[in-house]
C-alpha cells in the first residue's frame, strides 16, 4: 500500500497557526439564527453529513440521531462534509453504558492511505480513516471509565486528559468527577469550545477538560460509535445525540453595533494594510507571519536575531491621539513582547539597562506590556513588578491580583485614551490608570529608563505599535475606536 505524506509541526500551543484545511468544504445548508448558532444535525435526516471508516448503522428518529454498533467493524463515524476550525459546539446524548462513544472535532479523513509525521514521529492511516481530536462519551461505571468530557486524539498520540490510564492519579480523579457529574440512562450536556489553540469541554455544566494544541487547526466534526469486534454483549449498543448546534467564533470583524460605535479593525485578519516598520515605509520582511486570522511574532523566522536585529517592531501607518483600542493576544512561555501607544518612530531606540540611545532596539512609547511572569526574567526587573503583564511598562505595575489567562490562551487588552488620561484593562479588570503630564506621571518617568527622553509619553499623537522582542506571541481581534478630545 502506497502512502500520501503529510507533514505536521510538533505538538505545541503556538505551532502551525496558519495550517490550512485538507478537506472540502460544503454548506450544510442549515439556517443561522440571529445569535449565530446553526443546527448541525436538523432532527429529520442526514443532510450535510456521510458515513466513514466503520460499518456502524446510523438512524434518525423523532428528532434523535442514534449510532448502534454491529459486528465485526472497527471505529464508525459520521462525519460533517463541512470543515470547522474556531467554534462553540453544544448537543445532548444518551449512551449505553457498555458502548464508548465521542465527538471528533478539527479531524480529518482522506480518501488514499496517507502518512502524517508530527514532532517527528510518523503516523499512517488507511484510506478512509478518520482521525484527530475526539471529546470523549464514555460511561462504564462499573470499569471506572467515567471520562466523557476527557480529549483523545484518534488513531494519532492517544490522551490528552486524562493522561496517565485507568488506574493513574488523574485518570481515577477524572473518573471520580465524570461519576458525580453523568446522568447514566439519561440525556447529557456536552459543551466544547475550541478556539485558536485551546480546546475546553464540559460536561453537564461543569469544566472537564482543557488542552492548548493546534496540530490541526481546521476540520470535520464527527459522531463516533466505538467498534464493538465481535464481542456479541456489545452488538446493538447504542448511542443518540440530538440538539446538536454549533456557533463559528468570528475573528477580526465588526458586528453591526461596533461599526455604529465608530469601531474599526486596525488589522483585517489577511493582509498588511495599515502597517509598516518604524523604520521604513514597508512592512518587515522578516519576523510576522499571518494565517487563519491570526498576526504572529514568530522567532522562528528571525534567524535566531534578538530583538531589533530582525524583522523589527509593527506600527500604524496612522497617528492616533483619542482612542480605544482592543486586542486578543496569546503568549508562549517565557515570551516578551507589548502594545505601545503614541509611538514616535523618528525618535532613537535606547538601551535596555542604561536608557542611552542605541542603534537597535524598539521604537519609543508608552507600553502595555505583554509578558509571561513566570518565566521572563524582566518579571523580577523594573521596580515593584511595573515589567510584568498589564502594567505600564517601567513605569507603573500591574495589580498582583490581574485576571490572567495561563500561556496558551488567549487574553484580552484594551486601551483607552481621552485628553491625558490613559487606562490599561486586562481581560476585563483595569490594570493601570494614569495623568499624562501629571507630576506622578513624570516622577514615574524620572525613575524609569525613558527619563531622559525629553517630554516621555505627553506627545500630541503617535501611532500604535506592536512588539516584535525576539519571542513568539500571537495577535487577532484588533479594533479601534477614536475618541472626541476632552
Amino acid at each position: 500500500m502506497k502512502f500520501k505524506t503529510v507533514l505536521r509541526p510538533a505538538f505545541a500551543a503556538t505551532s502551525a497557526l496558519g495550517l490550512a484545511a485538507l478537506l472540502t468544504t460544503a454548506d450544510t445548508g442549515h439556517a443561522q439564527s440571529a445569535d449565530g448558532w446553526v443546527n448541525l444535525f436538523n432532527g429529520t435526516n442526514l443532510d450535510g453529513w456521510a458515513e466513514h471508516s466503520g460499518k456502524a448503522k446510523y438512524s434518525v428518529a423523532d428528532g434523535v440521531l442514534t449510532g448502534e454498533s454491529v459486528s465485526g467493524s472497527g471505529n464508525s463515524f459520521l462525519c460533517t462534509t463541512q470543515t470547522f476550525g474556531d467554534f462553540e459546539l453544544e448537543l445532548e446524548y444518551k449512551c449505553d453504558a457498555l458502548l464508548n462513544s465521542g465527538v471528533q472535532i478539527r479531524s480529518e479523513v482522506f480518501p488514499e492511505a496517507t502518512n502524517q509525521v508530527i514532532d517527528g514521529k510518523e503516523y499512517k492511516f488507511a484510506a478512509d480513516r478518520v482521525h484527530g481530536y475526539q471529546c470523549e462519551i464514555d460511561m462504564d461505571a462499573a470499569r471506572g471509565r467515567m471520562w466523557t468530557g476527557g480529549l483523545y486524539e484518534e488513531a494519532r498520540r492517544g490522551w490528552f486528559v486524562p493522561a496517565d490510564g485507568e488506574k493513574g492519579p488523574q485518570g481515577l480523579a477524572f473518573s471520580e468527577q465524570g461519576r458525580a457529574v453523568s446522568k447514566n440512562g439519561e440525556w447529557n450536556t456536552l459543551r466544547i469550545v475550541a478556539d485558536g489553540p485551546t480546546i475546553k469541554t464540559w460536561l453537564n455544566g461543569v469544566p472537564r477538560a482543557q488542552i492548548n494544541d493546534n496540530v490541526t487547526p481546521r476540520g470535520i466534526i464527527a459522531f463516533q460509535v466505538h467498534g464493538v469486534g465481535k464481542d456479541t454483549k456489545k452488538v446493538g449498543l447504542k448511542v443518540s445525540i440530538r440538539n446538536m448546534r454549533l456557533r463559528e467564533i468570528k475573528n477580526n470583524t465588526l458586528t453591526d453595533a461596533e461599526k455604529a460605535d465608530g469601531w474599526q479593525l486596525l488589522w483585517d485578519g489577511k493582509t498588511t494594510d495599515g502597517w509598516r516598520s518604524p523604520k521604513s515605509d514597508e512592512f518587515p520582511a522578516k519576523s510576522w507571519s499571518m494565517a487563519d486570522g491570526v498576526l504572529i511574532v514568530d522567532p522562528g523566522l528571525n534567524n535566531g536575531e534578538a530583538e531589533g536585529l530582525s524583522g523589527g517592531d509593527i506600527i500604524t501607518r496612522k497617528r492616533y491621539s483619542n482612542f480605544e483600542l482592543t486586542a486578543d493576544f496569546i503568549t508562549t512561555k517565557g515570551c516578551n513582547s507589548g502594545i505601545k501607544i503614541f509611538v514616535q518612530p523618528n525618535l532613537s531606540p535606547i538601551d535596555k539597562v542604561t536608557g542611552k540611545p542605541t542603534g537597535t532596539g524598539s521604537a519609543i512609547g508608552m507600553e502595555y506590556q505583554i509578558l509571561d511572569d513566570v518565566n521572563h526574567p524582566d518579571a523580577k526587573l523594573g521596580r515593584n513588578g511595573d515589567r510584568k503583564l498589564g502594567s505600564l511598562y517601567d513605569l507603573i505595575p500591574a495589580p498582583t491580583d490581574k485576571k490572567v489567562n495561563p500561556v496558551g490562551e488567549w487574553n484580552h487588552a484594551r486601551i483607552v485614551s481621552q485628553g491625558k488620561h490613559v487606562e490599561f484593562l486586562l481581560n476585563g479588570v483595569k490594570t493601570v490608570e494614569f495623568e499624562r503630564g501629571s507630576a506622578a506621571f513624570r516622577e514615574a518617568v524620572a525613575a524609569s529608563k525613558f527619563k531622559d527622553i525629553p517630554e516621555f509619553g505627553e506627545w500630541a499623537d503617535g501611532h500604535i505599535l506592536l512588539q516584535e522582542h525576539g519571542s513568539m506571541v500571537s495577535f487577532k481581534n484588533v479594533k479601534l475606536r477614536e475618541l472626541a478630545a476632552q
